[in-house]
């Protein structure tokens, strides 16, 4: 199951709105078709993501943990 946030452009400015905290992330192409789930600090996680130009879009959801945050992670990619 996708994440239930709305897309965002994978740029700086969003990129600079993440939180410092755990959580799982998705990245999406153009059409918003998901192409990379991740898990990590999601400062670090979307800023080496827009480093690398992994893709477009970007939506993420905060976790308590890092366990956590892999979990969800795990559980999206099973979907894809």
């Amino acid at each position: 199951m996708p994440l239930r946030k709305a897309w965002e452009d994978l740029s700086r400015t969003t990129v600079g709105k993440a939180p410092e905290r755990y959580g799982v992330y998705e990245i999406g192409d153009a059409d918003g078709d998901v192409v990379e789930v991740g898990a990590g600090v999601l400062t670090d996680e979307l800023k080496e993501a827009l480093a690398y130009g992994a893709g477009e879009q970007v939506r993420w959801e905060a976790t308590p943990s890092l366990d956590r945050a892999e979990e969800l992670a795990s559980e999206h990619r099973d979907r894809l």
